[in-house]
């Protein structure tokens, strides 16, 4: 592992990674992200979505709303992200799976679940500020 970061982290090593011009100089000029976020959901925003992952035995895996630190409003993209949850057809057809939920559920519902998206930012590590607003 690279940097100070406590723990490993399959997805931050390659980020922390990119910065070392003598793992792969045959790629280019290093370059290091300022930010590195990972998609989570909040405690919050599993709302509608916890009674319909509970009543079909499924855990429901969601983090302090503290731990969040963006959120983004996709309502625009809102059916883009829908079509491909659906192009999984094999999920959707099972009665389990969360695309299958979510393809079951009356249109409101669906959009009210689908239309935010949540963020915590690994690196360099959590910050304060506008949770809507991702750092660069």
């Amino acid at each position: 592992m690279t940097g100070s970061r406590s723990r490993w982290s399959p997805t931050a090593e390659p980020v922390e990674a990119a910065g070392l011009a003598h793992l792969h100089p045959e790629v280019g000029d290093p370059w290091q992200p300022s930010a590195l976020y990972a998609a989570t959901h909040p405690e919050s925003g599993v709302g509608r979505l916890r009674p319909l992952l509970e009543r079909v035995g499924k855990k429901v895996l969601a983090v302090p709303d503290s731990y969040v630190t963006t959120s983004v409003d996709i309502t625009p993209w809102a059916d883009v992200k829908l079509a491909a949850i659906l192009a999984h057809r094999g999920e959707v057809a099972r009665e389990r799976s969360r695309p299958g939920i979510l393809a079951r559920l009356p249109e409101a519902d669906r959009d009210q679940i689908i239309q935010t998206e949540y963020f915590t930012r690994l690196t360099p590590g959590p910050t304060k500020g506008d949770p809507a607003q991702l750092a660069a």
